[in-house]
């Protein structure tokens, strides 16, 4: 309908209502007023026009366009109360000016409600009205608000592109659920290719021939107002936990790879959903046509790993190691770790347990303060013994210091979805700069370690003959080791005393095989996922899900058991507490040797090689340094315990 033909309309209407109308000329004033007086227009009057079926305008191009309204429709929206003039504020005269852009401010106007309500404190009645007004501050910062390129006066898209203007409905309703299925169309008003790629995706067939409302729409991926490109990182990983949102078992296994430990940490450099499953053409995974179907998975991987061979195919990204039918390799590798972290901590948990008691009370008792002082060679009172040469405490510290930045690179990541491991990414520059740290500790370690047998190699090799692997000089298990760990709970529960050692105790012992468990476990699984490409060539890619619940279990078990079972053992007993410096010194008091080491101060003494060993107490500045270079080194180790205990206690076993 035409604007002249509108405005003839109008008049004839107006004169049919006055002929009609049972008050007269009084009707006739009262129309005339109205037409005069915009703010007394209600619905029913602008609904005289614009409720007539297919009602419509000329645009300046001479184009018809559609402006009829539903009545009914109108009535059950959110707006249907209000009138049409509270939003179409430029319309002041009948008939209304000639192409004129109407400009409706919905931003403004859900605002100064918003703001009434808060001034009238009738917040907790219109909450709702509040959630509008956190959505729309979210839609200011979103790529839909700000200019058009081509046309800086405009936005992108405005409220009323994307929300029915007259028909607003609640998305959690009935008729709201059922216009979700309208929402591809109008994305693709604006995005047509991407429209017509999701409709030949398994969403959008869902929407499209199933009408299934439970179906991903637009907005359940890219979000409702706070859309941004997808290029930005923040919206990538914003998709991608989206993602998690219908597929919550997938997602909760795709963040126990390293892809999603990233994902999580807030960084989106790694492979994530679409990067695997495509963006809006996704199909089934069955469906020859996926991008990770068995057939095309290897081209989808070669997209970031590009010398990635077939064993790749076999890797599991939602693999989980409760479904022993599907998954038997991580299954069985998931519940060994947890026996073997339940054997270790039970055994040496209660034996920290009991030795603490047993020593505090023989202190307590006055058995043993501080140390056994009587019986020592005539002249050598306040002498120190030699215990570690210079090479073996600088190994140590290195090896420390490795091992603690492996302790936090690593479990920031195992780690990823507590605050701590976020804050120490920020700290330390990301994941990738945390992954250069982690591989550099790992090189000092494997250096230490190839070191460390090397010399031993090479001694042996000198003294072959004499070397006995049995010995008293020897770090090699043995029967009496076993017998003195007998000993050493009969003495825990008061039924026989203190056993004595040699140079080397069994716990001793223990610390010092530990690494090379750690070392082959840790390192081989660690070595196979910093050359996926050339273990994947030899070995099929369920390794990887296996490594990696190797890798990290592993890792938590050596954290914890360096930083409380061996820190006590060497410097919280009773004994030893608050520290013990021996190791940056080199030297310990010989009374404390003689209580520690009994059997090797009596070999000693016999063969009067002791004096040999004999040295001055070290100077005060070197006291002093090892003092605060071991404190410094326990505070560390103590604060990533804790770190890696709640890390757990929110993540636990893989």
């Amino acid at each position: 309908m035409r604007p002249a033909v509108v405005s003839i309309f109008v008049l004839l209407a107006s004169v049919v209502l006055l002929t009609a109308s049972p008050v007269g000329w009084s009707g006739a004033a009262y129309a005339q007023t109205a037409a005069d007086d915009p703010e007394s227009w209600d619905n029913e009057f602008c609904l005289d026009c614009h409720g007539i079926e297919g009602f419509d305008t000329e645009t300046p191009s001479g184009e018809p366009r559609q402006i009829h309204i539903s009545p009914d429709r109108f009535g059950q929206s959110v707006h249907g109360k209000r009138f049409c003039v509270e939003c179409h504020k430029d319309v002041t005269e009948l008939p209304h000016r000639e192409f004129v852009d109407r400009k409706v401010s919905c931003v403004q106007c859900h605002r100064n409600l918003w703001d009434t309500a808060q001034r009238e404190g009738r917040t907790e009645e219109f909450a709702r009205l509040g959630e509008v007004v956190q959505q729309i501050d979210s839609y200011m910062s979103s790529v839909h608000a700000r200019p058009n390129i081509e046309d800086q006066s405009r936005t992108n898209a405005t409220c009323y592109d994307c929300h029915n203007a007259h028909y607003i409905t609640p998305i959690e309703g009935e008729v709201g659920a059922m216009s979700r299925l309208g929402i591809p169309d109008i994305c693709g008003k604006c995005h047509a290719e991407e429209a017509a790629a999701y409709f030949t995706s398994v969403h959008g067939k869902e929407v499209a021939l199933n009408a299934n409302t439970y179906a991903a729409v637009c907005i359940d991926c890219h979000t409702t107002h706070t859309i941004d490109s997808p290029a930005g990182d923040s919206i990538r990983l914003a998709i991608t936990k989206n993602c998690g949102n219908c597929h919550d078992r997938e997602f909760e296994t795709y963040t126990g790879t390293y892809h999603g430990q990233v994902n999580t940490l807030g960084y989106a450099y790694t492979a994530k959903c679409f990067d695997c499953h495509g963006y809006h053409e996704i199909q089934r995974v069955d469906d020859p046509a996926s991008t990770v179907h068995a057939s095309n998975r290897l081209e989808t991987c070669r997209k970031c790993h590009a010398d990635a061979t077939a064993g790749f195919v076999s890797f599991q990204p939602h693999g989980n190691t409760g479904d022993f039918e599907s998954y038997p390799y991580m299954w069985i590798a998931a519940k060994f770790m947890i026996l073997l972290l339940l054997g270790v901590f039970a055994f040496f948990w209660t034996h920290s347990a009991l030795w603490f008691y047993r020593e505090y009370k023989e202190r307590k008792d006055g058995k043993n303060k501080p140390h056994v002082q009587t019986d020592l060679v005539p002249g050598m009172e306040g002498k120190y013994v030699r215990r570690w040469p210079l090479v073996w405490r600088i190994a140590h510290l290195l090896l420390a210091l490795a091992v603690m930045t492996l302790v936090l690179t690593g479990t920031a990541v195992l780690y990823a979805e507590t605050g701590w491991a976020r804050a120490v990414m920020k700290v330390i520059g990301g994941p990738e700069v945390a992954a250069i740290l982690h591989r550099i500790a790992a090189g000092t370690f494997i250096v230490l370690f190839f070191g460390h047998l090397g010399y031993f190699f090479v001694k042996l090799m000198r003294n072959w003959r004499e070397f006995k692997f049995f010995g008293p000089h020897s770090l090699v298990p043995n029967l009496q080791d076993m017998r003195d760990a007998a000993d050493m709970f009969k003495w825990f529960f008061g039924q026989g005393p203190r056993p004595v050692f040699d140079r080397y105790s069994y716990w001793e012992k223990f610390d010092y095989w530990a690494p090379f468990w750690g070392m082959a476990v840790i390192g081989i699984s660690g070595a196979m996922m910093w050359f996926p490409a050339v273990t994947a060539s030899v070995l099929p890619g369920w390794i990887f899900n296996v490594a990696t619940i190797v890798h990290g279990e592993e890792a938590f078990l050596a954290a914890v058991f360096l930083f409380s079972v061996h820190f006590f053992n060497v410097h919280f007993r009773p004994d030893k507490f608050p520290q013990d410096i021996v190791m940056f010194t080199g030297v310990m008091p010989l009374e404390e040797f003689k209580h520690e080491h009994t059997l090797e101060y009596r070999r000693l003494v016999e063969t009067g090689e002791l004096e040999n060993y004999l040295v001055d107490a070290p100077s005060a500045p070197m006291t002093k340094f090892s003092k605060i270079l071991g404190a410094t080194l326990i505070l560390t180790g103590l604060t990533l315990l804790v770190l890696v205990l709640y890390g757990f206690s929110q993540h636990g076993v893989i």
